[in-house]
């Protein structure tokens, strides 16, 4: 049985409380008043080498009361133009520092939102991928159950902390990540107006629900027939579990890509991708089977899993390679096409990452593409423990950066940056996440023992 240290346990209370401080500062030095931020844009101005500075109203005002005799009549109506242009510039500039009043208060819960679903997607990654194992009687990774059971656990409080977030956010919060949720919005604009059917509040938190009760209950009975099969004579529970995990991976695919379109792609209420589901898909397979190895290799150094051998890092870390070439295959899809064809309603997601985000969103391909590329595709390096947890870290920034260039530029725009709210946020459900998964592994022993491809899984050589 493993024995969850106490060091550990620490270090994971230490990293959500470093997290919770850091994103209450966050939080409290996201509110600015108006006059903060018109003064904040005008130093940007000045640092960028603005150009001079308009007359104010004044100025135009008394022009136009000027009664000497230099103050002719064409000079009085073009002063009067003068303060019509002026009013109008001031409004704009109201309108636009409000705008970005705004985006520096989404920051804090942008994120929030783009930590708690990293983490959430990486337990749901797994679930999956341990379905897939058992509805297609896999030889190979049996010994592994255990772990992808423990990482699982994560998976029903992950799921309802980035539900909670999004509703918090619309009613806590003045709308912070989902413009569809205001109601003004949706008066004065006839696209998302034409979506209220479907993204509306109480749809949404439905919806969600149901992903979370369908998603949570597989992984209950799974585990309950797993542990159950360890003291069976029979295989009936080997049985139950061949057939929900079935069952399951058909709920999954369509709950799946309603949740992307429901938890990120409606932060861009205007946009739409029909590859989007697949692509996040993509993204969280591959995220779940690296934390799969490198939960592995930590075990492994700790003397826990005495009967995993380099055979089955070897075959993790060639899922770990497939996956990235398979995201980048959907990435290239996807961008390709819509950049191809050049329709406005769907090329603005690109121009608008391109515009602020450029090396974010180009960096991400070179981390989830290019590195594990050179660094997995020799099939002796995907049995060295430390290249692989390299590998695996680089992995997961990079989809850590993908969903923060999902969810930003329709949040923050371009007042992102990676500062105390992201690291805040990251630490705080790293640590989350760490505590709820080695609690998991204490409740039951590391390896499957009654379950019928265990000897083969044992003794499995590649």
């Amino acid at each position: 049985m493993y024995t969850f240290s106490n060091k550990l346990k620490t270090f994971s209370f230490i990293l959500m409380i470093l997290g919770a401080l850091g994103l209450g500062y966050g939080f409290m030095t996201s509110h600015k008043s108006l006059e903060e931020v018109k003064e904040m844009l005008a130093e940007e101005v000045a640092h960028h080498g603005g150009g001079h500075k308009a007359p104010t109203k004044a100025h135009a005002a008394a022009a136009v009361e000027d009664h000497s005799d230099d103050a002719h009549e064409p000079n009085a109506h073009d002063a009067l133009a003068d303060v019509g242009h002026q009013t109008a510039d001031a409004h704009h500039g109201d309108e636009h520092a409000e705008h970005v009043q705004h985006q520096i208060a989404n920051r804090p819960w942008s994120a929030l939102y783009v930590a708690a679903f990293f983490f959430m997607m990486i337990a749901l990654g797994v679930l999956a991928f341990y379905a897939i194992q058992i509805a297609s009687q896999a030889g190979w990774s049996p010994v592994l159950f255990r772990v992808m059971e423990g990482i699982t656990a994560y998976v029903l409080p992950g799921t309802l902390i980035v539900l909670g977030i999004a509703i918090a956010s619309g009613t806590i919060g003045h709308y912070n990540l989902f413009v569809w949720m205001d109601p003004e919005v949706v008066a004065h604009d006839k696209l998302i107006a034409g979506k209220s059917g479907f993204l509306n509040l109480p749809w949404f938190v439905i919806r969600g629900l149901i992903f979370i009760t369908g998603w949570s209950l597989y992984r209950h009975f799974a585990r309950k027939f797993s542990i159950a099969q360890d003291t069976a004579e029979d295989t009936k529970n080997f049985k139950k579990s061949f057939r929900i995990a079935a069952g399951f991976l058909v709920f999954f695919i369509y709950t799946e890509s309603m949740m992307s379109w429901d938890w990120i792609m409606s932060v861009d209420p205007h946009w739409f991708s029909t590859l989007f589901g697949w692509y996040v898909f993509a993204s969280m397979f591959v995220s779940g089977i690296t934390v799969i190895a490198l939960v592995t290799i930590y075990l492994k150094s700790r003397n826990y899993l005495e009967f995993v051998n380099e055979n089955h890092l070897h075959d993790v870390a060639k899922y770990m390679f497939a996956f990235s070439i398979f995201w980048t295959y959907l990435w290239f899809s996807q961008f390709m096409l819509i950049w191809y064809s050049n329709i406005p309603e769907e090329v603005t997601y690109f121009i608008t990452r391109f515009g602020d985000y450029q090396l974010l969103f180009l960096g991400m391909v070179v981390l989830n593409f290019v590195f594990p590329i050179l660094m997995l595709m020799n099939a002796d390096y995907k049995r060295i423990p430390w290249f692989v947890v390299i590998s695996g870290l680089i992995i997961l920034f990079g989809h850590y950066i993908d969903i923060f260039v999902m969810i930003m530029p329709a949040t923050v725009g371009d007042r992102w940056f990676i500062g105390i709210p992201e690291i805040s946020a990251i630490l705080l459900f790293a640590g989350l996440f760490m505590f709820v998964v080695f609690t998991a592994f204490t409740k039951a022993p590391l390896l499957v023992k009654g379950y019928p491809f265990r000897k083969e899984s044992e003794h499995f050589h590649y």
